[in-house]
């Protein structure tokens, strides 16, 4: 078999590739020491724990070219593979539920800022609820159940060095509630220049300019960087056997007794080591993982990894119906074993981003659901959309201030005089961008109960008890102001042009 010229070029151009791949991680692998040399011991140590942990995403991400999955391998996840949440619910729970609320650790992800809604430090500590925050609403959630049930659940918080120092100042104030804290820090990992491909970082600190070279590698860092501190064994050392992680931000995200149960139920031989809580999508998720079946695993695909042909089908409500919650039920022995083993190999997501000064850098992040296809029998449980509830805009921030959810012990439900179980869309413009300015605008939240629609634009303000019906339009057009009056009530109404209420 003679080889063509086509053959040896392509043969040299591998070749070529992977003498460049070797040198990039050389080069890298030099950057990193000389960065590590700058920082005192103690600060040392953990970074080149962080390092490690990078060096291995570095490595993946030169080997992969190309999109991340084959679409023509994607399959629908088998019947069985994903439970309804009725056919859990209906096994109904043992009188010794709080063996297993002992055998249980929740763990939230807390490493995100309040930039996006106006507001700085962590976006744990905004206020949601009757001045309560999100930690302090799971703070209430997790006390409730270890009083309830006398039993000892704690709560780990995977903080980010965003988000460490101002939380922890925080704690103090749950000295005495019945509820044991744990925090533990994410990795810090170095940003890299587009086009050098290394880090754009002058030394360790963390101070000036040098602050833009560090970013915290997305919420699947959680494993290595759980085992790295040490509270993994330790949990393990507790007689803990299954954690529930999910966002912090997610007030829907509470301990589900059912599915705990579930879980502690399997025989040995097949225990489920992996539930991820998915619920049916809307138009307003199609961005969402979703679960596919993936050379006989499960498997999360998330909508940077589809080939960009394949978006728009990716995005459809009829081949994928149901989007990934990010509430997970996970195995601490199977945590060990893979993090022991080296086996956890998550999909890198390169997320390119631009920095004040216009340099491009790409930071390597992972998810934390994508490790579902490492561990054995993985379960999808399909939830209501009741325990997805998360608070990413003042518009999610308007509906769980209302009269639209009740609160209970920490706990938000649907409000029993709200006659359909649907969440009303809202859509606020940008005057409501910032939680400072969307709370000066309204005396007080509006009656929601039987809102449908909400889109409001412009220079708008609500007075006291407005009450919101149906469809409601309020747009207030480029130098207008539109104020709403105390004790207004608008059903299925469009409101624009200018309308101003002055104190005499």
């Amino acid at each position: 078999m003679s080889l063509t010229v086509a053959d040896l070029t392509r043969g040299a151009m591998t070749e070529f590739q992977e003498k460049l791949r070797q040198q990039h991680e050389e080069s890298m692998h030099r950057e990193l020491e000389a960065l590590l040399a700058t920082a005192n011991q103690a600060e040392a140590q953990i970074s080149r724990k962080d390092f490690d942990g990078f060096k291995k995403i570095f490595h993946r991400f030169l080997q992969v070219k190309g999109p991340a999955v084959d679409w023509a391998k994607i399959n629908r996840p088998p019947e069985d593979s994903i439970q309804p949440y009725e056919k859990i619910k209906m096994k109904g729970l043992p009188e010794n539920i709080a063996a297993s609320l002992n055998k249980l650790a929740v763990v939230k992800l807390n490493g995100g800022l309040g930039t996006s809604m106006g507001c700085k430090g962590p976006k744990s500590l905004i206020s949601v609820r009757n001045e309560n925050t999100f930690l302090d609403l799971t703070v209430q959630q997790i006390e409730h159940l270890n009083k309830t049930f006398n039993a000892d659940v704690p709560l780990v918080l995977m903080n980010s060095f965003n988000t460490d120092e101002d939380t922890k100042k925080i704690l103090q104030k749950y000295k005495h509630h019945r509820v044991k804290i744990h925090t533990f820090n994410q990795s810090r990992y170095p940003r890299i220049n587009k086009e050098s491909l290394l880090p754009i970082a002058k030394n360790m600190g963390m101070n000036g300019e040098n602050g833009e070279a560090w970013y915290p590698p997305g919420h699947g860092d959680v494993y290595a960087s759980f085992a790295n501190c040490g509270l993994l064994d330790r949990l393990l050392a507790e007689g803990k056997e299954y954690i529930f992680v999910s966002n912090i931000d997610n007030l829907g995200a509470t301990v589900d007794l059912f599915i705990l149960q579930h879980l502690m139920s399997q025989p040995a031989d097949r225990r489920c080591e992996f539930i991820m809580e998915v619920t049916d999508k809307t138009r307003a998720d199609v961005k969402g993982g979703t679960l596919i079946q993936y050379e006989n695993h499960l498997r999360l695909l998330e909508i940077a990894q589809v080939p960009k042909a394949h978006v728009d089908e990716f995005k459809s409500v009829t081949k994928f119906k149901i989007f990934n919650t990010n509430n997970l039920w996970i195995s601490l022995p199977a945590i060990k074993r893979l993090q022991d083993e080296n086996a956890m190999e998550l999909e890198i997501i390169v997320n390119p981003k631009t920095l004040d000064g216009g340099l491009n850098v790409i930071q390597l992040e992972t998810a934390v659901g994508a490790a579902i296809k490492s561990f054995n029998n993985a379960l999808g449980v399909n939830v209501p959309r009741s325990r997805f509830l998360p608070v990413k805009t003042s518009s999610d921030l308007l509906l769980v201030m209302s009269n639209l959810y009740s609160l209970d012990a920490g706990s938000l439900t649907m409000s029993k005089k709200r006659e359909f179980p649907t969440t009303p869309h809202v859509k606020l413009g940008s005057s409501f961008t910032k939680v400072q300015e969307f709370l000066s605008r309204f005396e007080s939240i509006p009656d929601m109960l039987e809102l449908d629609h909400l889109t409001v634009s412009g220079d708008v303000t609500f007075g006291k008890n407005v009450s919101l019906k149906g469809t409601v339009i309020i747009i207030a057009n480029h130098g207008d102001r539109i104020d709403i009056p105390a004790g207004a009530m608008l059903e299925n109404k469009i409101v624009s042009g200018n309308l101003r209420i002055l104190d005499h």
